[in-house]
């Protein structure tokens, strides 16, 4: 537990670091992070791909926790009432954010000891039913090789009259799964990262529903302009999941 404890110490030491730097190297007008709040001349690659103008300089979210961020603050009230929140596998640049809010008591869990306030299995969470007000989910889910059981598990420890908010990487309509491809190369080549399972397509509503959610796709960037979506370095099409608990869960 020491061990663990010092590690994170040590990160987030380096993250201030490195932020305090990022904002005076890229410092401008032109880009804005609602994550951090910084302001910069651009953003910076990220990725397998080196996407242009994904990765903020100070805090280092993507397009994708961006894009959560805005939704949190624009069409939530995640920020307006004391809540109990979840944050499953939780991106530091988010984490750090949410921690510190005083209205949210802020519980992080992960697979991996160290990269979380607990170590949590998706897919056997150790909490009562209906423990938490929200739940947050990023780029978890394709990463599971049971995802039912977890969407499941998800849905029992929300509240009935709570939220949560997904994000999987989507390619088309329908989710392509491959269990023959087991090693880091195969998985690389079908799914487009080492380390996944598959590649969801929209239908991902559909297995959200079996596991009990009602389930709204948000197109947040139908919303917004050019302009915006530029200036905060969002990916136009990256659908977001709101999911709430279905009034037939237990019919």
């Amino acid at each position: 537990m020491v061990n663990v404890l010092r590690s994170r110490v040590v990160r987030r030491v380096a993250e201030r670091v490195l932020g305090a730097y990022g904002r005076m190297v890229y410092a401008g007008s032109a880009r804005h992070c609602p994550v951090c709040g910084g302001t910069f001349r651009r953003f910076l690659p990220a990725g397998l791909s080196a996407r242009p103008e994904a990765r903020c300089p100070a805090c280092g979210s993507l397009e994708r926790h961006r894009l959560s961020w805005l939704f949190f603050t624009r069409h939530t009230d995640l920020f307006q009432r004391r809540i109990r929140m979840l944050h499953l596998a939780p991106e530091p640049c988010t984490a750090r954010r949410l921690e510190a809010m005083p209205g949210i008591d802020y519980l992080s869990g992960d697979l991996v000891p160290g990269l979380a306030a607990e170590v949590m299995d998706i897919t056997d969470i150790g909490y009562d039913d209906g423990s938490f007000d929200v739940i947050y989910c990023s780029h978890v889910l394709e990463h599971v090789p049971d995802d039912a059981r977890a969407m499941a598990e998800l849905c029992r420890v929300l509240r009935p009259d709570g939220w949560a908010l997904f994000q999987v990487p989507v390619r088309g309509e329908r989710t392509y799964e491959d269990w023959s491809r087991t090693t880091e190369r195969e998985r690389l080549e079908a799914f487009g990262q080492h380390d996944h399972v598959r590649v969801y397509g929209m239908d991902i509503t559909q297995r959200l529903e079996r596991a009990g959610f009602a389930v709204r796709v948000v197109h947040l960037c139908s919303d917004m302009t050019d302009e915006e979506i530029v200036r905060y370095g969002l990916d136009r099409t990256e659908p977001l999941f709101y999911c709430t608990r279905s009034t037939s869960r237990h019919a």
